[in-house]
């Protein structure tokens, strides 16, 4: 087997450090594929299907990988959460996993998020509480352009949150404003007045006219929500 990590200017470099890291720890062979999703007019524009654009990338150069170093087939980390119906996990990126037939053996075995970390943990593996993650232009508001600019204001920003002892954070980007989303546990500490002067001090200089803190704390999707307006709407 080969793992896989696709590397663009949409995957923080904490991430990637941290999949290197935790491949050599447990010799597991890795290849780095740099992936060119940037380049798709179709995933710059940033509609509701940016993600089946940047996996459609993705899947093809694994693909080109596959055939190139002799592998019989593809997998990805899909998993019987992932398959909810709920908007707020709208998951495009599935679409182009099946159209290049990438297996998925976690949702095959019907094993939860849950039971993955379980798993984890008894095999020791040190990411089996790591945070959830995702890219980093899945904090652009829908419909506003993918940058790279942007895409590096996020990460810094999230990477300042970081330093500052917020362990599960999302900096959404509307704009000139900065949606900054926090692990409910920790807003308490978050709201203190030296918490928020220490945030709007770290994020102002990175070019973010306002800085707002999500009352309703992290969750994952939350940007997908306003999908659910539009199919309202409709």
């Amino acid at each position: 087997m080969l793992a896989i990590i696709a590397d663009s200017a949409s995957l923080p470099r904490r991430e990637l450090a941290a999949a290197l890291a935790f491949a050599a720890n447990h010799a597991i062979p890795l290849k780095v594929l740099q992936t060119a999703e940037l380049d798709d007019p179709e995933y710059i524009r940033n509609d509701a299907s940016r993600c089946f654009h940047c996996k459609d990338e993705l899947f093809t150069r694994m693909e080109q990988a596959r055939r190139e170093l002799g592998f019989a087939a593809l997998a990805y980390g899909m998993n019987a959460d992932d398959q909810s119906p709920d908007v707020a996990n709208f998951r495009p990126g599935q679409q182009a996993a099946a159209q290049h037939h990438a297996a998925a053996p976690l949702a095959a075995a019907e094993l939860t998020k849950a039971e993955v970390r379980a798993l984890a943990r008894r095999a020791g593996l040190t990411l089996a509480d790591k945070p959830a993650s995702a890219c980093l232009s899945s904090r652009i508001a829908y419909g506003t352009h993918v940058t790279t600019k942007k895409l590096a204001q996020i990460e810094q920003a999230e990477d300042a949150l970081h330093d500052l002892g917020f362990l599960q954070v999302r900096v959404r980007h509307h704009g000139d404003l900065a949606r900054i989303e926090i692990a409910r546990e920790d807003l308490a500490t978050a709201l203190s007045l030296e918490a928020l002067d220490a945030i709007t001090a770290a994020l102002r200089p990175l070019g973010f006219l306002y800085i707002a803190l999500d009352t309703q704390g992290y969750r994952s999707g939350s940007m997908n929500e306003v999908l659910v307006s539009i199919e309202t709407a409709k």
